[in-house]
């Protein structure tokens, strides 16, 4: 049966509203977004039947990112002010496939749904598809050690079959890209691919976010939410750090790994889903089945087909091919298409243990490409490690007084800083071209320039 879920994209909370209740009396489900943001990933989620965009100018953004990173809109219909046709023109070239012109009446609003549900479907929405699989095989064309080869053996092998995977390794080693690629090569490729990061999401939101509730169900449930489960539907979900599930909620994931079905958190009916699960975890879990954290049987059931996926220093020969593939990524990503990496710097990259792996090298590019530093002199490696291993010694104690997550907080405040300032600098200060620059609010610019210290003042600069 055809997805009767629509998405409302308005900032305005009055405008949402009206656009809910009147899908509501129509028999629709909604589910709403206040941002382009906040679209693109509802879009990432879930299907839509039909996507009411009322953005304003930020329309034709929403449109343009949707065409790069794929996303499920179903119909278009782009929302718009008299005054606003030359957007409209702009919104049907980038995708859209009806525009409807405020005020409307609820004959409008039910004729241009209708009209754009009539349109075929869209060629664009395949070329996509098509464009994130390419790229998805070219990620995974990196694997080039003898170790990865056998990774990508039991990838084909495990995408042959519709059964549990369960993908081991360590933090930032590409869980998450063997995952999609299992899924990407898989009967269920044209259907969706849904991530959930259980460690990620709080205990006590976690069955919400994963088996969905009825309107009512507890305090602030104002309405239906469709699960992860759900959403997943005929595709795959991805349970991420499943070490971390909490054990209240291993025994209902069993149950729907034994029967496909569940109930939605304060619900009495039954939902059946066909859904495959694949799972990762940094964690040792026959460790975790022993001390009682984890149960067995659900470990059996995930366990039907195990990945291991090896750290970056036991495959140190991706090294060159991976900074080269972030380096032309990255720099077209932050239009520092100039930038070259020194042979000094990647034979110090080499030397380096990488703790965060491919992660961490990952995050490193970004770093080096935005502080425009390929020399590595104002973004060191962390704890100096590799001038250390690069005379024949190591500091082990120092590397490890700073967590993955603490190395990849402070790296992105520095990149972020510098970013600001460059924007700043860029437009001579003037804070309100900055933050255009930038595309963040004006009021998020200043914040971030107080967070960061990059008072004016102190720099000697003229107000705008």
């Amino acid at each position: 049966m055809k997805s009767r879920v629509v998405l409302v994209a308005a900032p305005e909370p009055s405008a949402q509203q009206h656009l809910v209740d009147t899908l509501s009396e129509w028999g629709y489900e909604s589910v709403c977004a206040t941002s382009v943001e906040a679209a693109l990933i509802e879009m990432g989620q879930r299907r839509f039947l039909v996507s009411l965009l009322d953005l304003g100018s930020h329309v034709g953004d929403l449109l343009r990112r949707l065409r790069t990173q794929g996303g499920s809109p179903g119909a278009i219909v782009v929302i718009a002010d008299a005054e606003a046709s030359a957007r409209a023109v702009e919104a049907t070239a980038l995708g859209a496939d009806d525009f409807l012109q405020k005020p409307f009446s609820s004959d409008d609003l039910e004729n241009v749904i209708k009209s754009a549900l009539a349109r075929p479907r869209r060629i664009w929405e395949r070329t996509v598809d098509d464009e994130a699989r390419k790229r998805l095989r070219e990620e995974v064309g990196l694997w080039r050690s003898p170790k990865m080869s056998e990774v990508r053996e039991i990838i084909e092998q495990a995408a042959r079959v519709d059964v549990t995977v369960l993908i081991c390794g360590e933090t930032g080693a590409g869980k998450d890209v063997v995952a999609r690629a299992i899924h990407d090569a898989s009967v269920r490729e044209t259907g969706p691919f849904i991530k959930v990061n259980c460690a990620a999401v709080p205990r006590e939101l976690l069955e919400s976010e994963l088996f969905g509730h009825e309107r009512g169900a507890f305090t602030g449930a104002h309405q239906l939410k469709i699960g992860k489960f759900e959403s997943a539907d005929r595709g795959t979900i991805f349970l991420d750090e499943i070490g971390d599930l909490h054990p209240a909620l291993q025994g209902k994931l069993l149950h729907v790994l034994q029967d496909g079905q569940f109930s939605r958190v304060g619900g009495r009916s039954t939902v059946k889903v066909d859904v495959r699960v694949l799972a990762a975890t940094n964690q040792d879990l026959e460790q975790a089945v022993a001390a009682g954290r984890f149960r067995e049987d659900l470990y059996y059931r995930l366990n039907v087909i195990q990945v291991m996926v090896p750290p970056l220093r036991e495959r140190p020969e991706e090294i060159p091919v991976l900074v080269e593939y972030f380096m032309q990524r990255y720099s077209q990503v932050f239009r520092r298409e100039g930038l070259r990496l020194p042979p000094e710097t990647l034979q110090r990259l080499m030397h380096h243990r990488f703790p965060g792996n491919v992660r961490e090298l990952e995050n490193m590019i970004k770093r080096m490409i935005v502080l425009g530093d390929p020399l590595l002199r104002r973004s060191p490696l962390p704890g100096g490690a590799a001038s250390a291993e690069e005379n024949g010694t190591t500091r082990p104690a120092k590397a490890a007084t700073l967590s993955l997550k603490d190395i990849a907080r402070k790296a992105a405040q520095v990149a972020e800083r510098e970013a600001i300032l460059q924007a700043l600098e860029q437009t001579q200060w003037n804070r309100v071209r900055a933050a255009k620059l930038l595309e963040i609010s004006y009021r998020a610019l200043l914040y971030k320039i107080k967070d960061n210290g990059l008072d004016r003042e102190r720099r000697g600069a003229h107000r705008p």
